[in-house]
């Protein structure tokens, strides 16, 4: 386990497989309600996985033909764009009040 996790574990790994088990926990809670907006939107919650699997997939086969260090190194400057981004966009939106 400890070679897995030092040897193949990437960034967006880790985040995916998290995200899609609070997805699956989530969808479940919502399609076992009594009301159908509910059952619908547990649905809908579900197609969300599939996005999330594409991505794993694509993550597993960079690290088999890349290696896991290259692999988290750019998915490290993906991140770090993201958040920069978003942060650009807050002080836009608190220069605009």
């Amino acid at each position: 386990m400890k070679d897995f996790i030092s040897n193949k574990l990437t960034i967006f790994f880790a985040l995916g497989l998290i995200s899609s088990l609070a997805v699956i926990l989530f969808a479940s809670i919502l399609i076992s309600g009594h009301s159908a907006p509910d059952e619908l939107a547990g649905i809908y919650l579900l197609f969300t996985l599939i996005p999330l699997v594409v991505l794993l997939i694509a993550d597993r086969i960079c690290v088999r033909k890349f290696g896991t260090k290259s692999v988290n190194k750019i998915q490290f400057y993906i991140l770090g764009s993201i958040i920069l981004l978003f942060i650009i966009n807050w002080v836009r939106l608190q220069t605009q009040a």
